[in-house]
């Protein structure tokens, strides 16, 4: 599948988690953002879908959110 939109969003990090999740939904309208705590563990299977927006312990992002 190729994305229609954009992959990463840099940008975002230092952003409450809730805005960035609604800002890359926009920006993307391909993807299913998904706010999970930073140190989650996830499955490790790659999907051009799904994006995970990880933050801290205040909702705020620390990982640049990127498709996979």
């Amino acid at each position: 599948m190729v994305s229609l939109g954009k992959t990463s969003w840099p940008e975002l990090v230092g952003v409450e988690g809730e805005v960035a999740k609604e800002t890359i939904e926009r920006e993307n309208s391909t993807v299913n953002a998904i706010v999970v705590a930073e140190d989650a563990q996830g499955d490790t299977q790659f999907r051009c879908d799904r994006v995970r927006v990880r933050v801290n312990e205040n909702g705020i992002v620390t990982r640049t959110p990127q498709i996979g």
